[in-house]
Parts: structure tokens; sequence; C-alpha cells
């Protein structure tokens, strides 16, 4: 996970997971692969497609819509670094027994719709 810091768009002080948008011609599996290389520095080793969420938030007072695509990304844990300084004070792993109280504010839904598929080796 990573700690997002005062340059990130909101929840600062608070840990996601990773994430991205998908840019125009990019296929899904190279922006999951190149948005884990920009964050931590690391390759994917394999991936599996969990489900979807419609997201409703509201940013600077306007309500906001987006499609999140889940996925379970699997790396060695080794290689992790903080591949984006200027965004997050500090990468981390994290077990799901030891996951901090202050995560993003769409974690803990994420969290239970997938924990038994995440649990699964």
């Amino acid at each position: 996970m990573a700690k997002r810091n005062n340059n990130t768009r909101d929840e600062h002080g608070c840990w996601d997971i990773g994430g991205g948008g998908l840019e125009f011609g990019d296929t899904i599996k190279d922006t999951i692969r190149k948005e884990i290389q920009e964050e931590y520095s690391t390759n994917v080793l394999n991936f599996e497609f969990l489900g979807y969420r419609d997201v409703h938030r509201e940013h600077q007072g306007s309500p906001t819509h987006w499609i999140a695509l889940d996925f379970k990304v699997r790396i060695d844990p080794t290689k992790i670094k903080n591949g984006e300084p200027h965004k997050f004070e500090e990468v981390k792993l994290f077990t799901l027994n030891t996951i901090p109280d202050n995560v993003h504010s769409q974690f803990p839904n994420f969290l239970s719709l997938y924990r038994k598929r995440i649990e699964a080796h």
C-alpha cells in the first residue's frame, strides 16, 4: 500500500492500494503493469480480475462517479520501493490482519467485496 501525501488530490495521510487511469490506446494489462512499475518500482508477476465497482464520491463539492476495475496483483515483495515519492510518503506491505486504520475511504468497500478472493492463493 502507499501512504498518500499532500501532493495527492485528496485523502492525505491515508493508505491506499495502487491505481491509475486507463489512457487512450492502452490495454488494461499494460496499464496494470505500468501503474505497478510507477508506484512500486517492481514488475507484475501475474494478476487476476476481481470485479468492478461503481464509485460515487464528492470532490470539492461536486459529485463524481467513476468505475473501478479491481485486480489482485502478485509481485515480488522484496523488490518494492516508493516509485512516486512526490505523491506517497512511503510504500509498505501489510497482511490483511495488519492493515492500518487510516485507509482511503474506498478501501473498506474493496476489502469487503474481495477479501476471500484476496486471501486465496
